[in-house]
């Protein structure tokens, strides 16, 4: 396992992997919304938490088709599915790969965007946090879809458009602990622990769906 966690982390380091990929892209959305909003830089810091958790939601969607779409063109993944190891742990792994590689270089990288939208240090400190809780969920949301997709060429629209709906409930719990953060510090707990929660549930559901999708793709 800790041999397939490496595997897949030096995969998504490379060119082409989707790590870069994803954080230039984060950057590009935020630093895009300034130009639309006009230069009023307290309604950019009324909005920054949104708009940073937004441009972290759609660069998590970058690469997740690739998940196990490279395993599939290598022939690796039929040996995955054949290894004495349960399945579920193997997705589990390559899910903690993919956010290590894809999800934690976002939320290293939002604390410079928060600064860029002109959030003071506990904006930037909430969205943070949150972030680093709610993006796994994200990860483990994208599993299934691209376990789904994987047996199609281009799936990688499918599994945004799958993913989506399902990680909408992950973004409005992230901005309203955010938010809750600034405004009060009392009410920031009951959104975390339900963005908390949120992770949680899907960190079981989400190898479980996807494992069961590989095996359907395989017969």
């Amino acid at each position: 396992m800790t041999a397939l966690l490496l595997r897949d982390l030096r995969l998504s380091v490379r060119a082409g992997g989707g790590a870069l990929i994803g954080v230039l892209f984060f950057m590009t959305v935020v630093a895009v919304i300034p130009f639309g909003v006009g230069p009023d830089l307290n309604l950019l810091s009324r909005i920054g938490p949104a708009i940073v958790w937004i441009g972290a939601l759609l660069s998590a969607l970058l690469g997740l088709d690739r998940m196990f779409q490279t395993d599939r063109e290598d022939g690796s993944l039929d040996l995955l599915l054949m290894q004495e190891h349960p399945l579920v742990l193997t997705v589990l792994v390559k899910c903690l790969a993919h956010w290590l590689g894809n999800g934690l270089p976002l939320v290293i990288a939002s604390p410079l965007l928060g600064l860029f939208m002109n959030m003071d240090e506990v904006a930037i400190g909430a969205t943070m946090l949150t972030l680093l809780v709610g993006t796994p969920a994200l990860t483990f949301i994208g599993a299934v879809g691209a376990a789904v997709a994987v047996a199609l060429p281009r799936g990688g629209l499918l599994v945004s458009i799958l993913v989506l709906p399902l990680a909408i409930p992950v973004l409005i719990f992230g901005v309203s602990a955010s938010y809750a953060a600034v405004e009060d510090p009392a009410p920031f707990m009951p959104p975390f622990l339900i963005l908390v929660a949120i992770t949680m549930f899907f960190t079981v559901l989400g190898p479980l769906g996807a494992a069961l999708a590989l095996k359907n793709a395989a017969d």
